[in-house]
């Protein structure tokens, strides 16, 4: 195990901010992680990131929440498991054996036995619960750790997120698709969908809910908000209804750039209304340390860059979402850097390295009032994250954090989070954290190999034109 004491860390702390700071605008300098050299490094984290993967894997075939990779032994998976860890199981399983990782009978093989064991999980109105027992895929309807009672919920992002990996799944398995197509004939993302009301617009925003609690008649118990922000990482499960039909084009142009002028948020918002598809938009944006950006909720890494991993909004949008993608990837940079003089950057949800689990951010570029914060924690998938965006940047981060806090361990990746001030490393590896990673090395190795099913049928027909429209006031 690669971890350093945290005297070694103070040592070579000083040097690394140098070399991190020093690279400071040179995102277009000759591409990186394109060398022999680079590529044999990325390719020697994503096997060990995948290691944690597997590590994570349940007999049954379900990718558990987390593992607890501290100690020297064999780390046992956490009792839970969610549809966005049994997401990214299946996509980190096809991306194993697109890099050459695992053979294409063994991805087979993992494929079907999950495939089996989603096919087994309790649902309501087609959507997968938030939190099954990953061991034997019973519905958990008490926390494993505590025994507090779970009411059973039915989440939209979570269910987007486990439609993604069966997408990708079913792309890389011609063999599964009749199964998968099977699940995802009753996944109605109409479900979670209030439709636009011109006379009412606060209860009827044309947005989808955060989710239902179907313990109660009819549709269920609603949760009190919507997801109205559109640079967030809900925006995955637009995509798939607008792409299957389920939800109205015009949804998209219902989520919110920034809130209106005069409403409460993190700042004052600038920008115009426009008109498009009949639908009055109002193109706001931020302004941070200079730079014009449309903010996510909270200001994290994830929430802003997960999706394009999947459906390439740079590529099909590149005066609107790949110019804001750039700026919120320099904002981190320099958040880091230079306004909180960290000598790393890159903030995301992550586990506390003390324990626990909470958001981290850059605050002033999400519009929540009371946002996340970075508070001297630094999450390595959020500099995969920027591989896109800032390559050099990206893997100079990654490798200062290794030299000087031993936050890679070689046999599952790197930790969850670093505390760069106290030099505590999380001792836990989740699957969402390094599913996002084994995602985000497979799109800079192999371009486009988890995005086929993204550009795609109602993808190319429904979801693109969108994009291509869309003109932010950034």
């Amino acid at each position: 195990m690669n971890r350093r004491s945290f005297l070694t860390a103070a040592a070579t702390t000083t040097a690394a901010a140098t070399c991190a700071t020093s690279l400071i605008g040179t995102a277009h300098a000759a591409p990186s992680g394109r060398t022999d050299t680079e590529r044999r490094l990325l390719r020697d984290w994503f096997a060990a990131t995948h290691r944690s993967m597997e590590a994570m894997t349940t007999e049954l075939g379900l990718a558990a929440d987390k593992i607890d990779v501290s100690g020297g032994g064999t780390p046992v998976p956490s009792a839970q498991t969610s549809p966005t860890n049994i997401g990214c199981g299946l996509w980190s399983t096809v991306a194993a054996a697109g890099l050459g990782v695992i053979s294409a009978a063994t991805m087979h093989r993992r494929l079907a036995r999950t495939v089996a064991a989603v096919e087994r999980l309790e649902r309501a109105h087609g959507m997968w619960f938030n939190w099954y027992d990953a061991h034997d895929g019973a519905l958990l309807t008490a926390w494993p750790e505590t025994g507090d009672p779970i009411r059973p919920f039915l989440s939209s992002v979570d269910n987007a997120w486990l439609v993604t990996g069966l997408r990708i799944a079913a792309d890389a398995a011609p063999e599964l698709r009749p199964r998968i197509a099977a699940l995802l004939a009753d996944a109605d993302w109409s479900y979670y969908y209030t439709p636009y009301d011109p006379a009412d617009p606060v209860a009827g925003p044309g947005q989808l809910r955060g989710g239902f609690w179907p313990d109660k008649p009819g549709k269920g118990e609603p949760t009190g908000h919507h997801y109205g922000a559109l640079n967030t990482e809900p925006r995955m499960a637009s995509y798939l209804g607008i792409a299957d039909g389920s939800l109205p084009t015009e949804h998209y142009w219902h989520l919110l750039r920034t809130m209106l002028p005069g409403m409460g948020q993190e700042q004052e918002p600038q920008g115009e209304y426009v008109e498009i598809d009949g639908v009055r938009v109002w193109e706001g944006h931020y302004t941070y340390r200079g730079r014009d950006l449309v903010p996510t909720w909270g200001g994290s890494m994830f929430e802003a860059l997960m999706v394009p991993l999947f459906v390439p909004e740079s590529e099909w949008s590149p005066r609107s979402w790949g110019t804001t993608h750039r700026r919120y990837v320099r904002s981190h940079i320099e958040h880091g850097l230079i306004e909180e003089d960290l000598g790393y950057w890159g903030f995301s949800p992550a586990s506390v390295p003390a324990g626990g689990y909470r958001e981290y951010g850059v605050d002033a570029i999400g519009m929540q009032e009371d946002g996340y914060n970075s508070l001297g924690v630094v999450t390595p998938h959020a500099s995969f994250l920027a591989l896109p965006q800032a390559p050099a940047e990206a893997l100079a981060n990654l490798r200062a954090l290794d030299r000087a806090f031993g936050a890679y361990d070689d046999r599952y990746g790197f930790r969850d989070s670093v505390d760069v001030a106290t030099g505590r490393v999380s001792d836990h590896v989740l699957a969402l954290d390094q599913g996002m990673i084994t995602a985000a090395i497979a799109q800079h190795l192999r371009p486009g190999l988890l995005q086929t099913p993204f550009r795609t049928a109602g993808f190319t027909s429904r979801v693109r034109p969108l994009l291509r429209k869309e003109r932010f006031s950034i």
